[in-house]
């Protein structure tokens, strides 16, 4: 988990140093990152089954969201949401410490709750890009970048990248 974790941020800091990554490589990314965390999330069901369905409704929630991230993409765009977004990646390093509790622990604690929220403040925040953003575009860090680029006003470049 931590490696796969680690190779994840490490090979898009590598694609675009060498000036390989592309919109192709930044979608294909956002799908392995759904699929990793899918099978973490499996895996975890696998081993403490118990503890989440005691929080499938919550769970189920963050699941709907995602859904709706992906419907609302290929609803205005007709192609799957790809943002990065900075809020995206504080929701997963907390799936990486709650994962951690519940895997290695077999507990849902602070760390899980913690998690759930900012699943559902980051799937906002994904929502709001997709709604805002005039035309699809990969790599916007927030919902105030999507309003900026919705006014004509260039964001810096290093700004998307990171």
């Amino acid at each position: 988990m931590y490696f796969g974790l680690l190779t994840d941020i490490f090979d898009g800091i590598i694609a675009r140093k060498v000036g390989v990554s592309s919109e192709k490589l930044r979608r294909l990314d956002s799908q392995t990152d759904l699929v990793f965390w899918l099978a973490i999330g499996f895996s975890t069901y696998w081993l403490n089954s118990e503890i989440i369905k005691d929080h499938w409704k919550s769970i189920s929630l963050i699941f709907g969201m995602e859904a709706l991230c992906y419907i609302i993409s290929f609803w205005k765009f007709g192609k799957e949401t790809c943002t990065h977004a900075w809020l995206s990646k504080f929701w997963g390093l907390s799936l990486l410490l709650a994962f951690t509790f519940l895997i290695g622990f077999s507990t849902a604690n602070w760390a899980f709750y913690l998690c759930l929220i900012l699943g559902l403040i980051s799937h906002i925040d994904v929502i709001l890009i997709i709604l805002i953003l005039p035309i699809w575009q990969f790599d916007v860090p927030s919902s105030y970048h999507a309003w900026k680029i919705r006014q004509g006003k260039s964001i810096r470049k290093s700004v998307l990248l990171n």
